[in-house]
């Protein structure tokens, strides 16, 4: 599971691309980031709230960093000189400028014929929509996800608590380059990926779809994992905080019903009867409301399907996360490395490349001597 040896060159910038390849800088690949020489990812001055961090440290991690200009013709020419040495590239641009710089697909596989390459965008590289600009908000609007965010046919669709299809979209990219990678090491040679945000985020909604298609659109907040089962939804506590219940199957619900002092309520589990179950959420709400929410996490055992509603802050220092998934526990604030454990996982490098910091280095690599370096620095080629 080690990517030792692998080398991406990494055209995007932002959320989703830097996302993509930063999990598989995490496998051990060597991820380039091919920068602006003017301003670098934009990410790098997005800050957050408190202003400590930007976004650009929580997806860039372990890259290296060579700023190159790439609508000059020297520019492009030492992007040819890298591709020659990696095994795939990932671009995050609208369709057609790649074209327009000489990166694209087919321009490249004159110089290398064994690449995997990526265009990773929002609603992919054809159809009506290709051509038109988006953001997260626009595609899970368009995936149908949006619409059953209401909590009910009155109410307004409800944006998501982070960025679903840029996060999806980057996941898939990523797994993308992983088997294009896998079929070279088997000797099956690269190819083209095109990878649309949007059709992620309708793959990801298809219990949605299948609904849809079979008994008509589901009703918002009325469809059985959006709130239409009083043992599958969130209730306010005491402190006016909130725990989870996902009873689904009725062995789960009769233990909690058991560990409530609530046996009265186990038949009532399964009701299709909209009476009983708006009856059943009312004594639910009142049950919840005795106590505060860390006093119900103490009270419930493992086999009750509950869990507390914690904030992103809360999260990172709960046991179960913290222990995980939090790399370097001590900063400030704390950093969420990669979501898997094992032995076979290499131990992922913590260092956020400077805008340029490896442009010399990587050139080198290529075959740049001194001189040029200092004349491309010159003309503005490189930074």
């Amino acid at each position: 599971m080690d990517l030792e040896g692998v080398t991406i060159l990494d055209l995007s910038q932002l959320l989703p691309g830097p996302y993509a390849t930063q999990l598989l800088a995490d496998f051990g690949a060597d991820v380039i980031k091919i920068e602006k020489p003017s301003t670098g990812d934009p990410a790098r001055t997005l800050s957050f709230s408190d202003g400590d961090r930007s976004l650009f440290e929580t997806v860039n991690r372990g890259k290296r960093s060579v700023a190159i200009d790439l609508k000059s013709r020297e520019g492009q020419e030492i992007f040819y000189s890298l591709v020659g040495n990696a095994d795939a590239v990932l671009e995050q641009f609208r369709p057609g400028v790649v074209d327009r710089l000489g990166i694209d697909y087919g321009t490249l596989t004159d110089h290398t014929d064994n690449l995997v390459y990526c265009s990773l965008s929002g609603y992919g590289q054809t159809g009506p929509y290709a051509d038109r600009a988006g953001h997260d908000i626009n595609f899970v609007g368009l995936a149908g996800l949006l619409d059953v965010t209401r909590e009910d046919e009155a109410a307004n669709p409800q944006i998501p608590g982070y960025q679903v299809a840029d996060m999806a979209g980057g996941l898939f990219a990523a797994f993308s380059l992983l088997g294009g990678i896998l079929s070279q090491a088997l000797g099956n040679g690269g190819g083209y990926i095109d990878v649309s945000m949007t059709d992620v985020v309708a793959s990801f909604s298809q219990t949605l779809t299948a609904e849809a298609l079979s008994e008509g659109n589901p009703r918002p907040g009325k469809t059985p994992l959006t709130g239409a089962l009083p043992w599958y939804d969130s209730y306010e506590t005491a402190d006016g905080a909130y725990v989870t219940l996902g009873a689904l199957e009725p062995v789960f619900w009769e233990q909690f019903c058991h560990e409530v002092d609530r046996d009265d309520l186990v038949a009532v589990h399964g009701t299709e009867d909209p009476a009983k179950r708006e009856a059943l959420r009312a004594e639910l709400a009142d049950l919840f409301a005795q106590q505060p929410r860390d006093e119900w996490v103490k009270r419930l055992s493992n086999d009750t399907t509950t869990a507390p509603v914690l904030t992103p802050a809360e999260a990172l220092e709960h046991p179960q996360i913290a222990t995980r998934v939090v790399n370097r526990p001590e900063a400030a604030p704390p950093r969420v490395g990669f979501p898997a454990c094992g032995k076979s996982l290499p131990e992922s490098d913590e260092s956020i490349p400077v805008h340029g910091e490896h442009t010399d280095e990587v050139l080198h690599e290529a075959g740049y001597d001194e001189n040029i370096i200092s004349q491309l620095r010159e003309n503005g080629t490189v930074v």
